[in-house]
Order: structure tokens, then sequence, then C-alpha cells
């Protein structure tokens, strides 16, 4: 019979320990595993961190503010009303100027057109602008207000029989226009105008409460019954230094006019007239 001898014992048992320990290693640690179906037994999943989270601030929406006059940063007042002639307002324009209004806009069809002509010319224009138009086509309307134009108040749905509509409704007319216009393009109107030229005590006095100018015109070419380019041309060629001219971007066909204003706008320049927005 062999005996082994004590020190191979020894060393047997010395191994024999370690393995031990190293198994019990290596199970500790596949317990902190799992099997992950995508990779295979073994690897360990990461705990997800939380994250915080992010509320981010809101754009303040901008106050609507109203948009000062081409000549001065003052708040305009008027000797007459309504308004006819540049020269009824105070501070009054430079000598020389001479205003041209659009009315019943916007028009998809016809306000880019005139758009674009006034701003080859480098014009700026007053536009007044119906409640119903703007609350359609908002993103032309924004157009207009930044192309740096003066936006004012058309009523809402440019009843012609105005004058003898009740005060309630005279007021909605003109309240509505007034929101809309400003919520949309972010300029408080100034400035408003009667559909028509139609005037009544009425009209003035809550045009007045809403803190606006009425402005009338002293050119009209009427331009809204098509009569002719050529005949929009000449009554538009007849206004002079001090004159509020009237045309028309919308309610309508307004081909003649965009026409005429192609001759008008550069003759009137070189007569040294200088078109400024109210």
């Amino acid at each position: 019979m062999e005996v082994e001898d004590s020190g191979g014992a020894s060393r047997r048992k010395a191994l024999w320990l370690m393995g031990a320990a190293a198994g019990l290693a290596a199970l500790g640690a596949d317990s902190a595993r799992t099997s992950d179906p995508t990779r295979g037994p073994g690897w360990a999943t990461a705990t997800p961190r939380a994250r915080p989270v992010i509320h981010p601030t809101p754009t303040p929406t901008p106050t609507p503010t109203p948009r000062p006059a081409a000549w001065t940063p003052a708040k305009l007042t008027a000797s007459e009303k309504p308004i006819r002639e540049l020269s009824e307002l105070y501070p009054p324009p430079p000598p020389k100027s001479i205003a041209l209004t659009i009315d019943d806009g916007p028009s998809p069809m016809y306000t880019p057109r005139m758009l674009d002509l006034l701003a080859e010319h480098q014009v700026h224009a007053t536009f007044f602008i119906i409640g119903e138009q703007v609350k359609e086509y908002p993103k032309l309307t924004r157009r207009i207000a930044d192309a740096g134009h003066q936006i004012c108040n058309h009523t809402e749905t440019h009843p012609i029989s105005i004058a003898g509509l009740s005060r309630k409704r005279v007021r909605k007319e003109i309240v509505e226009a007034h929101d809309r216009i400003a919520d949309i393009t972010g300029v408080v109107p100034q400035f408003f105008r009667s559909p028509g030229g139609a005037w009544s005590k009425t009209i003035l006095e809550l045009v007045a409460e809403h803190d606006m100018l009425p402005v009338d015109w002293a050119v009209d070419p009427r331009d809204w019954a098509r009569p002719g380019v050529g005949h929009i041309r000449r009554s538009l060629l007849k206004g002079k230094a001090g004159n509020i001219m009237l045309v028309h971007d919308g309610g309508g066909d307004r081909s003649q006019t965009l026409k005429a204003l192609k001759t008008v706008i550069p003759k009137m320049k070189k007569r040294g007239l200088t078109f400024v927005a109210l």
C-alpha cells in the first residue's frame, strides 16, 4: 500500500480551497447578472437613471402696440374729423408728402401683388383691412405689417349701411376688427375708415372711444367700379402734396388698379412727392 506524503496532501487541500473560493466569487457575480435575450446570458442590465423633467419656458406673446406715423413717434391728433388731408394732422408730415391708402383686403389674389409693387418702388402705404379677411388670411395680414405698412381698422364685415346701424352693431363692427387686427399683427390700429365713407355721430363717437382717428380721402379714382386703367391713372395723377389717395386691393378684380399704380407711383416720385404711411 502506497502512503501519500503529508506535503502532497497539503498542496491538494490548498488547491481545492482556492477553487472553491473562485467558484463562490463567480456565483456571486452571476447572481448580479440577468439573461438578456438580445445579448446572450451573463450580460448585466444597467439600472436606468432617472432624468430630471425639463419644462421649457414659453416664449412670451408680445403685447400689441400702436405703430407710429412715418414722420413722427408722437401720437397724431386731428383738426378735422374725418381727416381728408395730411395737413389736418398734427404733427403734420413734411412738405411734398402724399399718402396712398388701400382698402378692403387682404386679398390672396391682389394683396401680394400690391405688396410686391410697393416694395419695388420702396413705398410704404396705409392698409385699411377687414376683420373677416384678417381671420381668413392671417399670414398675409402679418406680411402687410411685417413689410412696415400701417395697419388700420375697416370694420369686421364691411357693412355699407353702417351709418344707419344701431350703436350696439357699430360697436361690434369696430371692436371685433380692432381686436382681431391687434392679435394677428401685434399692431393696435390708430385709424379707422368707414365703409363707403359713410359717417354718423355714433361712428365718430365710437371711433374716438377706441382711441382712433377717422380717415377719409381727397382723391378717389373709384377703382372699385373698374372704370379702366386710364381713368384710374388720370384720377390718381391729379393728386398733389398733402392728399390722401384711395385705392383698393380687395373686394373684387383689382388688376386695373395695379396696372395704373405701376405708372402712377414712379411718376409721382419724379414730381418730388414722398409717399408716407399714416
